[in-house]
């Protein structure tokens, strides 16, 4: 056996424990007694032949079998360069196979690249790590890389070498615990994933933390795809949401989840459209419904449909349920043409345990937190990312810039930012560790999300940024630079509670808990708010919204329009979920899509009518969400008629235009009801819940009413009208 001395790291290869099988495999220039001289090695465990072909001299030769293993050599003292060569093999029944030897390339992935992943500041790391498809030396294939710093051994495995982790070892970089390899002549579509093997020995097998597409579960492989081929539309759209400031433009949310939206197949868990069928589908609904924006429930791949999205394994892949992140594109793309914002559902607080996703990536905690005091969440069964490893940050931040990047998303709604600013989140005493400081506050993932925010806003003007945190966190849509966490809105959870509350009691009893629907203008401007009617209210025993409703089945519409109509009127962008338009019955089932034959029966026809309608007011005046942010923008005019469960107050534009609100919450009309306004003059009826059109009484106040000078609510002039039984009435003055 002539090795030129190798043979102790040839046997680590072959035990799989080499960390630069680079340094054995491949070709070599060594010095053979005193002379130069090449050599060429190759692990090849299913070949019994192996043969060199040398493509500049076009020769064949043949490799010495130096263990039956599968492990050849060929020493040639008569040349001293290295040059460009394949390998033939055969195997026991006679079939040969040549290709390229992947331990021919020099690596890719500069030193540089991964000195900023290792000091989290790799802003494009998802162009580095993962699978990539790219041309070396003249040749193509597919570069895969991943970081498993504690690992042993890691090996890219697929159907392309049977899945045997002793080929295609990977070579770590230096101390980056990154690990990569070149493997030539693979394509898209190509299914794969990582074989590691930890330092106690366990194999295991790893789906690509940076998989651009997975298998359909339950499989979970992951799958090399070219995110770079899809051809955009959309770049008027890119060009203007960059201009302006969002918290002065409309926002009036639908939010849905695509596996329940609309069924191919009623009731058929496993049925789906996919993104262009459902593109077809929901943008042309969407758009005719006059919202302005979609905001998905997470389409990052996930293991099981029962989190709805909310327990992400791959978090730079759109789930393969609906489609191909190409079909995704797609959806995203027609949204813009149709003048419709896409949001995103994004969960950077947690992930699951699955056994091919984050967890134990490398037979270490490396993603998480090793204490399961600070990696865990007992609720949810789900693990805590470690914020404050520079690496996993960089995952993270990258993983935000890549839905813009990739996929044009125009926002992502941060799920359970609450649970990442508190260390005790869900936990009881014992269960949690203080900060440095003693505190409850997890000041690592504070940092990160000021960088996430700074990164996300700082690249990608005028996107949305948007979290849901149901504490009362201070600053949290506030400049990073004065202390804010620095999101561009924040779920009013706050006000959603109230409200809901309010609106679930018989009006009989609703005089008594008045503040509940006036409370919230104590706190409206101290961040920037979007009241939400979201999923999470009409799940696990909440009902439905039309079911939250009191009364009978004419009185629960009624209190739904007068919900709606206040909603639209209160400062604050708008979110509502599918289904909440036309008054779905049962509460959201994931399994099921929503009851679309509801529409056949006139109730429900026309509360969807009704919303249309409201989007169309909202739109059409400024004065409902130019000011949004701004105390000039409302003015309670009576806000203390608790007797009558009546509220009025008026909505102004930065030219001054306004918007009278007059809002029952009782089934009782009030004939000749005194409404102070600003000035004199004509006031037009301009939206009325309980028209005949939205199924209402019809009570109302005709054409409108004429301002006379009785002085009422602290102002000079005011209107006597007809309040009509739960209903919101809207008046516009007359120029």
């Amino acid at each position: 056996m002539r090795t030129n001395g190798k043979i102790e790291e040839i046997y680590k290869v072959m035990k799989g424990e080499h960390k630069d099988p680079f340094s054995v495999l491949g070709m070599h220039v060594e010095t053979s007694g005193k002379k130069k001289c090449v050599t060429v090695r190759a692990y090849l465990p299913f070949a019994k032949q192996c043969y060199l072909i040398d493509l500049e001299a076009n020769e064949k030769r043949e490799m010495e079998l130096i263990d039956e293993a599968g492990f050849f050599e060929l020493i040639m003292p008569d040349k001293k360069d290295m040059f460009s060569y394949k390998l033939m093999t055969l195997d026991n029944y006679g079939v040969s196979y040549t290709f390229y030897d992947p331990y021919s390339f020099w690596p890719v992935i500069t030193d540089y690249d991964l000195y900023l992943f290792n000091e989290g500041k790799n802003e494009r790391i998802f162009d580095k790590l993962g699978a990539h498809i790219m041309t070396v030396n003249g040749v193509t294939g597919v570069l895969f890389a991943v970081w498993a710093p504690s690992a042993k051994r890691v090996s890219v495995v697929g159907n392309f070498n049977g899945w045997d982790g002793r080929r295609y070892q990977m070579r770590m970089r230096g101390s980056s615990g990154v690990w990569e390899i070149f493997i030539p002549e693979l394509g898209e579509w190509e299914y794969y994933k990582y074989e590691i093997k930890a330092q106690n020995n366990d194999v295991f097998l790893k789906a690509d933390p940076y998989g651009y597409y997975a298998e359909l579960k339950p499989k979970t492989a992951s799958i090399v795809f070219n995110l770079d081929k899809y051809q955009w539309h959309d770049e008027e759209w890119l060009k203007n949401r960059a201009m302006g400031d969002n918290t002065k433009k409309p926002m009036s949310i639908y939010e849905l989840h695509f596996g329940s939206w609309m069924k191919p197949v009623h009731n058929d868990e496993e049925s789906y459209f996919n993104y262009r069928e459902l593109a077809e589908r929901i943008i042309p609904y969407v758009k005719e419904m006059n919202y302005t924006h979609i905001e998905v429930m997470p389409v990052a791949e996930h293991p099981f449909d029962g989190s709805w999205g909310y327990q992400v394994g791959g978090y730079y892949a759109a789930t393969s349920r609906y489609g191909t992140p190409e079909d995704f594109m797609y959806f995203v793309d027609k949204c813009h043409e149709a003048g419709i914002g896409l949001i995103v559902d994004w969960v950077p607080a947690h992930f699951p345990k699955d056994a091919h996703g984050l967890a134990k990536f490398d037979g270490t905690a490396l993603y998480e937190h090793a204490d399961p005091r600070q990696g865990e969440h007992p609720d949810w069964g789900t693990l805590i990312f470690n914020f404050g490893r520079n690496e996993v940050k960089n995952f993270l931040i990258a993983n935000a810039l890549f839905w813009f990047e990739k996929y044009h998303i125009d926002g992502l709604r941060v799920d359970a930012v609450a649970s990442m600013l508190y260390l005790d989140y869900g936990k009881k005493d014992g269960e949690w560790i203080p900060n440095k400081w003693g505190g409850r506050e997890n000041i690592e993932a504070v940092e990160f999300l000021k960088e996430l925010n700074k990164e996300v806003y700082g690249k990608f003007p005028g996107a949305l940024m948007v979290a849901e945190e149901s504490t009362s966190w201070a600053l949290v849509t506030k400049p990073t630079y004065i202390g804010g966490l620095g999101f561009g809105f924040k779920w009013n959870m706050g006000w959603m509670n109230d409200f809901l509350r309010y609106m679930s009691m018989d009006p009989i009893y609703r005089k008594y808990h008045h503040t509940n629907i006036t409370f919230s203008m104590w706190y409206a401007y101290s961040e920037n708010f979007i009241l939400v009617l979201s999923h999470d209210e009409v799940v696990h025993g909440k009902c439905s919204m039309l079911s939250k409703m009191p009364g009978d089945y004419w009185q629960k519409f009624a209190n739904l329009r007068t919900a709606y109509g206040f909603m639209y009127g209160h400062p604050g962008k708008k979110l509502m979920f599918m289904g909440d338009e036309f008054g779905q019955f049962i509460e959201w089932n994931y399994h099921q899509g929503l009851d679309w034959h509801l529409l056949e029966y006139d109730m429900h026809k026309k509360m969807q009518t009704y919303v249309k309608d409201l989007n169309t007011l909202y739109k059409e005046n400024k004065a409902l969400w130019e000011l949004d942010c701004s105390e000039r923008g409302f003015e309670w005019i009576d806000c203390h008629d608790a007797e009558r469960s009546v509220v009025s107050f008026l909505r102004r534009d930065e030219e001054g235009n306004e918007l009278i609100f007059v809002c029952n919450f009782t089934p009782v009309k009030y004939e000749g009801y005194r409404v102070g306004v600003p000035s004199r003059g004509f006031f037009r009826e301009i939206f009325n819940s309980d028209s005949e059109k939205y199924g209402g009484s019809n009570a109302g106040n005709g054409e409108g009413l004429w301002a006379d000078d009785t002085a009422w609510h602290g102002r000079l002039n005011s209107i006597v009208m007809t309040v009509p039984p739960l209903a919101t009435v809207v008046f516009k003055k007359d120029k």
